[in-house]
């Protein structure tokens, strides 16, 4: 099924169904009113919620709308953890998984702003594919961490690469981060048969445009050094993951260049081992950047991630 919470004034949003097409939708009010409550009650509330979109998908929604993916907050608009992975570059030999974590307590919607509050010298962002977990025991492995699996969403964190290249300033280069408009079980990823979630990796293409150009078109699964149980697993080493924390990737990356990136700066080195410099510019004030994943049958299957950004003092 596909969920997403539209903007109704809260800090919350309100909790709706959304149709295999992304077109129309229907409030969950009758079965819970946030997301955060379907994460804490999963078994008693995903039924029911399924049956919805089940009707939804039939047609026979007595009170289906067009659902506006403008109108979108963030899936989980607030988290209990944010926590970063880089699946894409665990070094040869290294058991420890690079793992970061990120403010959670003021997610963006897919259309929301790429902010950047202060005069960002190096404005970048980082497309990626993140879980929505259910709780997972401490001690859980990567194959039990699975089992926590709830829900998938695309994600985009805006990023200062000056300061980020300051320890100091690591968790401040990353202010906001984005979400698709709609998050999808991971039974949604599955054509003629055959399911592009498996071994706990997306196995579809992220595609990355600013400006209306290609950035990247890179393959979200193929090149993962760790999977999503993995990066689970980690993090559970020491304690419990609460239903309702994500846990991103990170940057989606290929080890063939041809593919591109899915930032500024992986499309920069690999211009710079290319031709010796490089030429993609920074984000500047104004431009645009769209990430989207495409199912196996050419539709969209979150929705796009389809934002302005925008540098200099504002709130954020």
């Amino acid at each position: 099924m596909k969920l997403a919470t539209l903007n109704d004034g809260s800090r919350d949003g309100q909790l709706v169904v959304v149709s295999r097409d992304l077109v129309t939708a229907h409030y969950a009010t009758g079965i819970a009113s946030h997301l955060q409550q379907v994460l804490q009650d999963w078994n008693f509330l995903a039924p029911q919620l399924q049956d919805l979109y089940d009707t939804l998908n039939h047609g026979k929604a007595r009170h289906a709308f067009p659902l506006d993916l403008h109108q979108c907050m963030a899936p989980l608009p607030r988290a209990y953890l944010l926590a970063v992975g880089d699946a894409f570059a665990r070094p040869a030999g290294h058991e420890v998984l690079p793992l970061r974590l990120a403010f959670a307590d003021q997610l963006q919607g897919a259309c929301a702003p790429l902010s950047y509050a202060h005069a960002a010298q190096q404005p970048d962002f980082e497309a990626s594919v993140a879980v929505i977990t259910g709780d997972v025991p401490q001690g859980a492995n990567p194959a039990q961490a699975l089992d926590g699996v709830r829900l998938l969403a695309l994600v985009n964190q805006g990023v200062d690469r000056a300061w980020q290249a300051q320890p100091a300033w690591a968790l401040m280069a990353q202010p906001t981060t984005a979400f698709s408009p709609v998050a999808v079980t991971p039974d949604e990823l599955v054509w003629g048969g055959e399911s592009a979630w498996s071994q706990g990796r997306v196995n579809l293409t992220l595609q990355c445009h600013v400006n209306g150009r290609k950035l990247g078109l890179c393959e979200a699964g193929s090149d993962m050094t760790a999977h999503f149980g993995e990066l689970m697993a980690q993090l559970c080493l020491v304690r419990r993951l609460r239903a309702g924390s994500i846990v991103s990737a990170g940057e989606v990356r290929n080890l063939e260049a041809s593919h591109g990136g899915c930032s500024v700066a992986t499309r920069r080195t690999q211009e710079l081992a290319q031709n010796g410099q490089g030429k993609t510019s920074w984000l500047a004030q104004g431009d645009t950047v769209r990430i989207d994943m495409l199912g196996r049958d050419g539709q969209s299957v979150f929705g796009a991630i389809d934002q302005d950004v925008q540098i200099g003092p504002q709130a954020l």
